[in-house]
């Protein structure tokens, strides 16, 4: 099988980019032909506003290059994993004048969302939903905090709506949890197009023995992925068990500020990723506190293949990978007292601890692993080239 992987590259390789590689890997080590067609989102500070604007909603660079690349070779399927902003919806317009079929993995919420995030002001927002126009979208500057942007990615969404892309020009889409599958299909898109899939573990890491008694917080510092809930629950538990945390952002100071003040929060920075899975696996449990719908929770399913629970914020996607009292805890999202008490209720009972452990790798084995993957992956595919 010959696939054509299309996708924007950002300056900062974060976890929607990693998945798309390891999804890439996955196929050329089963033997399949995968080219890369990308754009650099780099480039977008040498245009101007108004060339970016254009590119966001029609790019005909990007619509006459896919086109030239799949006459030039025959291609079973193009998948794009991010076309936004550069790529733009005109490849899912060259694929169909070539008779490819396309996949369009949604690693986020950007055909509902102009943030792509339903998340504004320190909580979850769906202003936008059900809006012709996703006006509250431009009126609050949610794309960059900036008016003009905005408006760019409210008309690209607009447009292609009205011209019926996403139903007509789109053949599958891959949704990562159930969670992320519903907000579309409550917003018109086709259940039956809808696949879900969720990421994985490239490498299996191995199961780690929670020896080193205390939790474990990874990913960035940032006000949706509900570090101040963290902190504050911290607080509240007078420091019961240490809290190690890993990653940086834009709530780095507030956390060094939490490390300052008791000798029972260490903040690691970035971390290689070997050295954040032997602190995943020697961690009693990792602490999941977004705020926002995460479309997946990479972090906690390296966590289960560490063999370590996890307490979650009960919202969103996480909600649905962390299964409550088996492979850890939920707590409502944003509340740091609810947080503290599900720590406690862990921490004074080892024998469920310990059963936890057990059931975490257990999940991650039948759910997450690359093999499972690989399986959902082509099965999509082959579903694509049958109909």
């Amino acid at each position: 099988m010959r696939i054509l992987s299309v996708h924007n590259r950002y300056q900062i390789r974060g976890g929607e980019d990693e998945s798309r590689q390891s999804e890439e890997n996955l196929l050329r080590h089963h033997g399949h032909e995968v080219r890369s067609y990308e754009a650099n989102n780099d480039i977008i500070k040498t245009m101007s506003s108004a060339n970016v604007a254009t590119r966001t909603v029609w790019s005909q660079e990007t619509y006459q290059e896919v086109g030239q690349i799949l006459e030039a070779d025959t291609y079973d399927i193009v998948h794009v994993q991010n076309f936004f902003p550069l790529i733009s919806p005109s490849v899912f317009y060259a694929a169909k004048a070539a008779n490819v079929p396309v996949v369009q993995t949604l690693r986020n919420y950007r055909l509902l969302c102009p943030n792509a995030l339903f998340f504004r002001d320190g909580g979850v927002c769906e202003d936008c939903l059900g809006k012709p126009i996703p006006y509250p979208g431009i009126v609050h500057s949610c794309y960059r905090d900036n008016m003009a942007a905005s408006a760019v990615t409210a008309a690209m969404i607009v447009i292609h709506r009205f011209l019926k892309t996403w139903q007509n020009k789109i053949d599958a889409y891959i949704a990562l949890t159930q969670f992320a599958q519903s907000k579309f299909v409550e917003n018109g898109f086709s259940a039956a197009k809808i696949h879900v899939k969720p990421n994985f573990v490239s490498v299996d890491p191995g199961v780690g023995d929670g020896s080193g008694r205390y939790a474990l917080y990874v990913g960035r510092l940032s006000i949706e992925k509900g570090l101040d809930t963290l902190l504050a629950a911290w607080e509240r538990l007078n420091y019961k068990v240490p809290l190690k945390i890993v990653g940086d952002g834009p709530l780095s100071p507030q956390v060094e500020a939490a490390a300052q003040k008791s000798d029972q929060v260490e903040w690691l920075g970035r971390r290689p990723i070997q050295e954040v899975y032997d602190l995943m696996g020697q961690a009693q449990f990792l602490v999941f506190p977004s705020k926002w719908y995460e479309t997946f929770g990479r972090v906690a399913v390296e966590a289960f293949a560490k063999g370590t629970p996890v307490i979650a914020s009960k919202i969103g996607a996480i909600a649905e990978i962390v299964d409550a009292g088996r492979t850890g805890l939920l707590f409502e999202a944003g509340n740091h007292s609810d947080l503290a008490a599900k720590v406690d209720e862990l921490i004074n009972d080892e024998h469920r601890l310990a059963q936890m452990r057990s059931q975490a790798r257990d999940e991650f084995v039948s759910k997450y692993t690359a093999e499972k993957n690989y399986e959902a992956l082509v099965d999509i595919y082959s579903k694509q080239l049958a109909s």
